[in-house]
């Protein structure tokens, strides 16, 4: 592994660990030549994936961008990072399990939503307000509304 200060490629491994609820190992490393210290982690891939956009282009499934786009979702909420951590994980899971090795963009935009619903609401709103590309306050009032339970008719 090269070290990201100084770019040599002879790192020690000091500490291993398993992360994110062992579907990942947490590795401490250390370069000899400037003595900085990096974590690495190391995740099973079980296959490459090629994520298809809605105008057909093809570009390389990022599980970082993946990422970033959750926790933009779940920023200033009570949900634990480890608990991200093994949602991003089981997403990622469940989409290479697929079968197919081409992913549609929607699939993985409707994952999200469908987890981020079971986590938290107001992650699973602003998830959809970018996914569903959201114009107006209508387009919330509208997408609140199927969340809420149906009001029990009132008796006279």
């Amino acid at each position: 592994m090269r070290c990201p200060f100084c770019g040599n490629v002879d790192t020690q491994v000091k500490d291993s660990r398993p992360a994110e609820d062992h579907v990942a190992i947490r590795r401490r490393r250390y370069c000899s030549a400037c003595a900085g210290r990096f974590t690495t982690y190391e995740r099973v891939q079980l296959r490459d994936l090629v994520v298809v956009k809605k105008n057909n282009k093809r570009e390389a499934f990022d599980r970082d961008k993946l990422e970033r786009s959750i926790r933009i979702a779940l920023q200033k909420r009570p949900i634990e990072a480890e608990r991200i951590d093994q949602m991003i994980s089981g997403i990622v899971r469940r989409l290479e399990s697929m079968g197919d090795t081409d992913v549609p963009s929607d699939k993985i935009g409707e994952i999200v939503m469908e987890t981020l619903a079971r986590i938290d609401t107001v992650a699973y709103v602003r998830f959809a307000s970018v996914y569903k590309n959201f114009q107006a306050a209508d387009d919330f009032e509208e997408f609140v509304s199927e969340l809420r339970p149906p009001e029990p008719a009132k008796e006279e």
